[in-house]
C-alpha cells in the first residue's frame, strides 16, 4: 500500500484536499556572517551561536514582494502541471507589504495570468503560510474552490534596522508557494492554531522608524515553553502519532528554537528543517521554503507524513500535518 493510500488511516475517511506541487524563490544577494556582525556590532560567531543563521538573501531593488511571490508561484504551478487560468483563489501570506494598498495578492494573481481570481492577503506574520494553508484547505473542501494558490512572500530586510542586533542578523527575503487541490483523501489535515493578543507587544513595527522591534529573550521563553503542546495537537488532530512523522517543518525562527521544539517530537530518524542556517528567518516564507528545500534535497519524498508549524508576531501560531506531495 501507497503512502497516499496509507493516509485514510488519517483522521476520518472524506473528501480533502493536498498540495500538488511547491515553489521557491531566494533572492541572489547574499549577506555573510562576516557583513551583518559589522552592521550589529558584534562578532560573526555571536550570531551562528546565539541563532544559527550562518547566511542570509536580501532582494535587490526589482525583488519586491510581488515579484518574488510570482516567481514561487510560476514554479508551484510547473510543478503541479496546472493551466494559471485555471486557478479560482490565490491566497498571499505576507507582513511585509510596502503599504496596506493595494494588497499584493491580486498583483502576484495578474502577473501569473490568474484573471479574475479571487485575490487576498493573510497577515499573520511568521505563521501566515500555516494560516493561508487551512485558509485553501477549507476553501477545497467545502466546494467553494478547486484550485488555490497560497504563496507566502516577505521582503524583511525592508522592516529591520541591520544595527539592531535583535533582528539585523536575522531577518531575511524571499517566496514560496504551494498549489491546493482537491483529494479523494485528506493529505491537508485540520490546524491547531490560536493566538495570545495580551503579548503582541512583543514583535511590533514602530510607527515613526519603520522598523521591527522585537523582545527575543520573551518571544524565546514563548516559543519554547507555551507552544510545545501545540505539536501533539495538531497531530491528535490529523489522528496521526508522532511516530509516524517523517520530518518537522517549523518556522525558521532560530536554531536553538527548533532544536528545543524538536524535542518534544521524540522520533528517531525524524527529519527537522534547518533552512535557517543559509536563508535567516523569512517570516511567513519560512515554513514552505524549508518544505520545498527538503523535497528539493530528496529529505522526503512524496506521502511523507511532514508536521509544518509557523509562530510569531500577534502573537500567532499554527500547525498542520500535511503529506508531501
Amino acid at each position: 500500500m501507497n503512502k497516499v493510500a496509507e493516509s485514510a488511516k488519517i483522521g476520518r475517511p472524506q473528501p480533502g484536499s493536498r498540495i500538488a506541487g511547491l515553489g521557491a524563490y531566494r533572492p541572489s544577494f547574499l549577506i555573510s556572517n562576516e557583513e551583518a556582525a559589522t552592521a550589529a556590532g558584534v562578532e560573526p560567531d555571536w550570531i551562528a551561536q546565539r541563532v544559527g543563521v550562518q547566511e542570509r538573501r536580501h532582494a535587490d531593488e526589482n525583488e519586491t514582494v510581488v515579484n518574488m511571490a510570482v516567481a514561487a508561484g510560476k514554479e508551484a504551478l510547473a510543478d503541479a502541471q496546472a493551466d494559471p487560468a485555471d486557478i479560482d483563489v490565490l491566497v498571499l501570506a505576507t507582513c511585509s507589504m510596502p503599504s496596506p494598498m493595494p494588497n499584493g495578492a491580486a498583483q502576484v494573481a495578474t502577473a501569473l495570468g490568474c484573471h479574475a481570481t479571487a485575490a487576498f492577503d493573510v497577515n499573520a506574520a511568521c505563521s501566515g503560510f500555516s494560516h493561508a494553508l487551512a485558509v485553501a484547505d477549507g476553501l477545497v473542501r467545502a466546494g467553494i474552490a478547486r484550485q488555490v494558490l497560497v504563496v507566502a512572500s516577505e521582503r524583511m530586510s525592508d522592516w529591520v534596522a541591520p544595527d539592531d542586533r535583535n533582528t539585523g542578523p536575522i531577518f531575511a527575503d524571499g517566496a514560496a508557494a504551494a498549489l491546493v487541490q482537491p483529494s479523494p483523501l485528506p493529505q491537508i489535515f485540520p490546524p491547531a492554531w490560536g493566538s495570545n493578543g495580551a503579548q503582541s507587544d512583543l514583535i511590533v513595527i514602530d510607527p515613526a522608524t519603520r522598523q521591527m522591534e522585537m523582545a527575543g529573550r520573551k518571544v524565546f521563553r514563548w516559543t519554547t515553553t507555551a507552544l510545545a503542546p501545540i505539536i501533539q495537537d495538531a497531530c491528535d488532530r490529523a489522528g496521526i502519532a508522532p511516530s509516524r512523522l517523517k520530518a518537522f517543518v517549523p518556522h525558521q525562527a532560530n536554531l536553538r528554537i527548533l532544536d528545543i521544539l524538536a524535542q518534544n517530537i521524540d522520533v528517531r530518524g525524524l527529519t527537522v528543517a534547518q533552512d535557517v542556517i543559509q536563508t535567516g528567518n523569512t517570516c511567513a516564507a519560512s515554513v514552505p521554503l524549508a518544505l520545498h528545500a527538503l523535497r528539493k534535497d530528496n529529505a522526503i519524498a512524496s506521502g511523507d507524513a511532514v508536521l509544518l508549524f509557523g509562530f510569531g508576531a500577534g502573537l500567532t501560531y499554527a500547525a498542520q500535518v500535511v503529506l508531501c506531495p
